[in-house]
């Protein structure tokens, strides 16, 4: 049995909550360049100053240019009871985030640890739930805030993700764009087939992994960036935006300011971004 001078102190546990990439004890060292707050540090210019927001679309339509008289098509997004639900803050899990729900669900089709998350913060039980990464603390909007649609303003440029129509199982291609086989000569009844998967014995004679091939299509998330908003409804919650998004009439769609345009130069607040879009109900 080992005496009690050999055996080695224990060491305090470090708290389950704070980050260890966060802690830096030295005085004028360099931060290290594969840790996550250097990490933070460089995608600190590509994240939005506020949080997005959440909305249905509900079709396309037309408009004319006031000067012009030009025609272009325009896609309506709804905005639907959308909420501040909960916060991501980085002294918790590492990084600034705003958690956003739209819509309503009847509690009993909400599992329970779900409700336990809705009933802490005051929040009705939410259709979905989607974050929205923010660059400090300063995005970060009170819990059970409600974000309608003066939350974007006319003129802005937005980001806009949505998932695509799912169109099935396709061939090549459909799907990926290959040209086929011939259309005449030396080719039967494999005119639209892939043709060779790959070599034999000089590949290994294998597969290789990430293969164009045949599988299904569609059904995955694609973001349309820098589109324009053309008009904004505050009373019926609607945002008009330029052009055509991805995605079928009904489905959810996210929308946060561009991020290879300039920060637009809107509020971080909502009591601010009312004021801009009402003046007149704001001094009421």
């Amino acid at each position: 049995m080992a005496s009690k001078a050999c055996q080695m102190p224990r060491l305090p546990l470090l708290p389950f909550l704070v980050p260890r990439l966060f802690v830096h004890k030295g005085k004028d060292l360099p931060v290290l360049g594969s840790s996550l707050a250097a990490a933070l540090e460089r995608k600190k210019f590509t994240t939005p100053l506020r949080t997005g927001a959440l909305g249905t679309k509900k079709g396309m339509t037309a408009m004319y240019e006031a000067g012009t008289g030009r025609r272009f098509p325009c896609t309506v997004v709804q905005m639907d009871r959308v909420q501040v639900v909960a916060h991501k803050t980085r002294q918790r899990n590492g990084y600034y985030a705003v958690q956003v729900g739209s819509g309503w669900k009847h509690p009993s089709n909400v599992t329970r640890p779900l409700l336990g998350h809705y009933a802490e913060n005051k929040v009705s039980p939410k259709r979905h739930l989607v974050e929205f990464k923010v660059q400090d603390e300063s995005g970060l909007l009170r819990v059970g805030e409600t974000i309608d649609a003066s939350w974007f303003q006319e003129g802005q440029y937005v980001d806009a993700r949505a998932n695509s129509r799912g169109m099935g199982f396709a061939g090549v291609m459909k799907r990926h764009g290959f040209h086929g086989q011939p259309a005449s000569h030396g080719v039967s009844l494999t005119h639209r087939s892939m043709g060779s998967a790959g070599q034999s014995q000089g590949g290994g004679s294998r597969v290789y992994p990430g293969k164009k091939m045949a599988g299904r299509m569609g059904g995955e998330q694609v973001t349309t960036q820098n589109v324009k908003v053309v008009k904004v409804d505050s009373d019926k919650g609607l945002v008009v935006l330029y052009g055509s998004i991805a995605g079928p009439d009904g489905c959810l769609v996210k929308l946060s300011d561009a991020v290879k345009k300039p920060w637009p130069n809107v509020p971080t607040n909502l009591l601010d971004a009312q004021a801009a879009a009402d003046p007149v109900k704001s001094l009421g």
